[in-house]
């Protein structure tokens, strides 16, 4: 059974794979937030290289990367933009090394839309088609522009090293999406990656085999604002629930 370690697996996406890989897959989670606990549940700062590597359990074959900082606006402060450079930027070198150290073969990237979110407004697309991982990644904010940074350096350590590196532009993805889905319906309807294409998707890309790659993680809305095209073909990611499946089931729910 392969190991799977989260880094910030405490947050909305964690929780999500932490349910939905447990019965495939050894799973780790190393989180600041984690109360000192049981070795599978870990209070880590992957800011703090020594602690990161020491809690890294041994012959893992996964690591996701799932840090994330609350924050608001486009281009932010001085001090939010250092906090965000710590977390998205340094901590996120510090995990591609120690995989390298450990001889982990893989890290999978959990990156945002928002690194090509210039293209894209309110869940449509401004380019007259589906944007895909061939348009040039323009952001409109500090967010995007360190997560495409993060797949950049992604990129260099698996050029270097024996390193399979994998980024996922995640779109919405949200708990108790029966209800969340509706708070900004105009917008989820295309944007959306459901609970279990989140699941399929991520555990599509520890099972594969490819070096590198990058693909974006959205349900088959109809009205999708980016392709998952290649996340089908090179990945195998099939979606099973999309936004208007789970409107459908809700309204179908309601009326009971």
């Amino acid at each position: 059974m392969k190991r799977v370690v989260l880094i910030g697996g405490s947050g909305t996406i964690g929780s999500i794979l932490l349910a939905g890989l447990k019965h495939d897959f050894e799973v780790y989670n190393l989180d600041l937030a984690n109360n000192p606990g049981d070795n599978y549940h870990l209070k880590t700062d992957a800011q703090n290289y020594s602690e990161l590597l020491n809690h890294m359990p041994k012959d893992a074959d996964v690591v996701i990367n799932l840090l994330s900082i609350p924050f608001s606006g486009e281009v932010v402060d001085i001090s939010t933009m250092n906090k965000m450079v710590d977390v998205f930027l340094k901590s996120s070198y510090n995990i591609f090394q120690a995989a390298v150290e450990l001889n982990i073969p893989k890290v999978i990237i959990a990156s945002s839309n928002h690194v090509t979110d210039y293209y894209e407004s309110e869940g449509n697309s401004k380019l007259g088609r589906r944007i895909s991982v061939k348009d040039y990644p323009y952001s409109r904010g500090l967010y995007g522009v360190l997560k495409l940074a993060v797949e950049n350096i992604g990129f260099t350590f698996s050029n270097k090293y024996n390193l399979s590196v994998i980024n996922l532009r995640i779109g919405s993805v949200k708990l108790d999406e029966e209800t969340t889905i509706y708070k900004d319906i105009d917008r989820y309807k295309k944007t959306w990656l459901s609970e279990v294409d989140t699941v399929s998707l991520f555990r599509d890309s520890i099972l594969s085999d490819i070096k590198f790659g990058t693909f974006y993680g959205v349900s088959d809305n109809p009205e999708k604002p980016w392709s998952n095209k290649d996340a089908k073909e090179e990945l195998g990611f099939v979606s099973k629930v999309n936004a208007e499946d789970i409107i459908n089931e809700t309204k179908k729910n309601n009326k009971k």
